[in-house]
C-alpha cells in the first residue's frame, strides 16, 4: 500500500488538480468527500490531508464544514493538514480565527511576500508569483498560528501552526500559474508528511486490469461507446484485456466529426487494435435534425447526449439479441470530465455538462470506468505501457459534443463543412510545423458573425473563424500558445483562400482561467 495524501473535496473546481499535482511528485493521492467517515481514512495509509478550495463562504448557511474532532483525529495520528483557499479559511474558522469579506476580490496572479519560510516554503524566494481566487479572507489568526506570507491585498495569505503541523494558503499552489506551487506541495507531502514517492502510473496497468476483472467477475457482456480518442481507446484496451470478446465497442458517427475521422476510428479499432466486436453506427442525419434551431451551448450538449443515448440504446438492444445480455457499461471518463460536471462533490459548481458523465443516467447497467482517477497525461503514459500506437495517444482531445460546440449558434451542414475544413488546415499546418505534440489542443471555431472583406477587388461579407491553440498538462488550467507568427499567417491565408464562406481569421489569446478551452 502506498503512502497517501487524502484530499478532502469542498467543491473546488481544482480539487482533482491538487490530487494530480501530488501524484506528479510520485506520492499517491486520493480524493474523499469532506464528510468522509474518519474510520475510512483509518483504513488507508494516510500520511497527510489537504483541504480543497470551494465556491462557498465559511459563514454561509449550509456550506461544507468539518469540526474540531477532525483535527483531533489528525493530531492523534500525527497527520499534518494543509488548507487551500476555502480550506485555508475553514481551518482558521474552526480554531477561532476571523474571516471577513475582502474589500476587493483578489483574482488572478499576485505577488506573495514570504515572511517566514517555515517547512512549507522551504526553497522559495522572498517574493513569488501565486494564483489567487477569493473574496473572503482570514483577517485574524487563531492562537498558536503565525503568518508565513502576505500579498498586496491579503495580509494573511499563508499561515502555520508549527506545533500541530497545520498550514493554510489562500492562493492555489496546484495551478501552473503559481510559480513554485509544486515545490510547496512537495514540501508538504514529502518533507512535512514524510511520504515516500512510490506512485508510478505505468506500474498501475496490471492493477487496472485486475480491478476491471474483479468488477465484471459475475459474468455478462460489456458494451462501450468509443470515439477513437485517447481516453476511450485506453479504457477500451484495459477492459478488453480483462474481458476479452465479452466487450462490444460501439462507434456512433454523429455527423459532427472532424474531416476523415470516422474512417480513421474504424480503421484503428478493426485493423490496428484488432477488436473483434467493433460496431459502427451512422446517425449523422438524426443528430443534425435534432439540432435544428438550437443555439444555447448547454442545450446543444443535452440534445446531443440524449440523442446519443437513444442511438446507443437501440444498437445495444440489437446486439443483445445476437450476442446475449449486457450487464456492464464501459466508459473512458477521466478526472477533468467529472470535475467540470460537478460529479465529484455535492458542493461543486457545474461549469458544463459532459457527455461522458451523463450517459449512465438512462442505462440500467453497472458502470466500469478504469480511468476515472487519472488525468490525460497519466492516461497517455498508461497507454504507452499497454502498447497503444503513439499517433492515437498523442491525438488532441476532442469534445464529446464534437464540432457542434465549435460552431457557435445553430449547427447546419454548411457551417459544419466550414469549420471541418478550417480545422483540418489548422491540424495540418501545426503538424507540419512540428509543434502538434507540444500543444494540448489546436482547432478552429466558427463564429456567428460576418465581417466585410475584399477578395479579388470585390466586397465580401462572410464568416469569421477563430483559431484556438493552448498548452496544458491536464486541461484544468491552460495558457494560449505563443505560435510563430509565420505559422499563424499560413493558417489564416489557407483558411481564407481554401474555405468558402470565410474572409477573416482571428487568434484567441485568452488563458484558462478565466476562459475555458472550448468556446462553448
Amino acid at each position: 500500500m502506498h503512502d497517501t495524501i487524502a484530499v478532502l473535496d469542498f467543491g473546488g473546481q481544482y480539487t482533482h488538480l491538487i490530487s494530480r499535482r501530488v501524484r506528479e511528485l510520485g506520492v499517491y493521492s486520493e480524493i474523499f468527500p469532506f464528510s468522509v467517515d474518519l474510520s475510512e481514512l483509518d483504513g488507508r495509509r494516510v500520511k497527510g490531508v489537504i483541504l480543497s478550495g470551494g465556491p462557498r463562504s465559511v459563514y454561509e448557511e449550509g456550506s461544507p464544514k468539518i469540526g474540531y474532532d477532525f483535527f483531533q483525529w489528525c493530531e492523534a495520528r500525527g497527520v499534518p493538514v494543509l488548507g487551500i483557499c476555502y480550506g485555508h479559511q475553514l481551518i482558521a474558522h474552526v480554531f477561532g480565527g476571523e474571516i471577513e469579506r475582502g474589500e476587493r476580490r483578489e483574482y488572478g496572479k499576485a505577488l506573495l511576500y514570504v515572511e517566514d519560510e517555515d517547512e512549507l516554503f522551504r526553497g522559495l524566494g522572498v517574493v513569488e508569483t501565486v494564483w489567487m481566487s477569493h473574496g473572503d479572507a482570514v483577517t485574524k489568526l487563531p492562537e498558536g498560528f503565525k503568518v508565513l506570507g502576505r500579498t498586496e491585498g491579503t495580509p494573511i495569505a499563508a499561515y502555520a501552526d508549527p506545533e500541530r503541523k497545520i498550514f493554510g494558503v489562500q492562493f492555489h499552489p496546484e495551478v501552473a500559474h503559481t510559480s513554485k506551487g509544486l515545490k510547496i506541495l512537495e514540501n508538504f507531502a514529502v518533507k512535512v508528511c514524510g511520504c515516500r514517492p512510490t506512485w508510478v502510473v505505468e506500474n498501475w496497468a496490471e492493477e487496472a486490469v485486475n480491478e476491471v476483472r474483479e468488477r465484471i467477475k459475475e459474468g455478462g457482456n460489456i458494451i462501450m461507446a468509443v470515439s477513437g480518442g485517447v481516453d476511450s481507446t485506453v479504457a477500451a484496451t484495459i477492459i478488453h484485456l480483462a474481458a476479452g470478446d465479452r466487450l462490444h465497442c460501439v462507434f456512433v458517427d454523429n455527423g459532427l466529426l472532424r474531416k476523415g475521422e470516422s474512417e480513421e476510428v474504424v480503421r484503428t479499432f478493426r485493423e490496428k487494435l484488432k477488436f473483434r466486436n467493433f460496431h459502427f453506427v451512422d446517425a449523422g442525419d438524426l443528430f443534425l435534425e435534432r439540432l435544428k434551431g438550437v443555439t444555447d451551448p448547454e442545450e446543444k450538449r443535452k440534445v446531443i447526449a440524449h440523442t446519443f443515448i437513444e442511438v446507443f440504446e437501440k444498437k445495444a438492444k440489437e446486439l443483445e439479441e445476437k450476442h446475449g445480455e449486457f450487464r456492464f457499461l464501459g466508459q473512458g471518463t477521466i478526472y477533468p470530465d467529472r470535475v467540470e460536471s460537478a460529479a465529484t462533490s455535492q458542493a461543486a459548481a457545474r461549469i458544463k455538462s459532459h457527455h461522458n458523465v451523463t450517459l449512465p443516467e438512462r442505462m440500467k447497467l453497472k458502470v466500469v470506468e478504469p480511468l476515472a482517477s487519472l488525468y490525460k497525461d497519466e492516461v497517455r503514459r498508461l497507454g504507452e505501457k499497454l502498447g497503444i500506437p503513439r499517433e492515437i495517444l498523442w491525438r488532441h482531445p476532442f469534445p464529446g459534443p464534437s464540432l457542434a460546440v465549435r460552431v457557435l449558434g445553430e449547427v447546419t451542414r454548411d457551417k459544419l463543412e466550414i469549420v471541418r475544413e478550417a480545422d483540418a488546415i489548422v491540424e495540418e499546418e501545426v503538424r507540419r510545423a512540428g509543434v502538434y505534440e507540444k500543444l494540448w489542443q489546436a482547432f478552429a471555431v466558427l463564429l456567428p458573425v460576418r465581417a466585410v472583406g475584399v477578395m479579388g477587388d470585390a466586397r465580401t461579407y462572410d464568416y469569421v473563424v477563430a483559431i484556438r491553440a493552448v498548452e496544458s498538462l491536464d486541461a484544468m488550467t491552460a495558457n494560449f500558445a505563443k505560435l510563430d507568427w509565420n505559422l499563424l499567417e499560413r493558417i489564416a491565408s489557407r483558411i481564407v483562400n481554401e474555405v468558402k464562406g470565410v474572409n477573416r481569421v482571428v487568434y484567441d489569446v485568452t488563458n484558462k482561467p478565466p476562459a475555458t478551452i472550448e468556446w462553448e
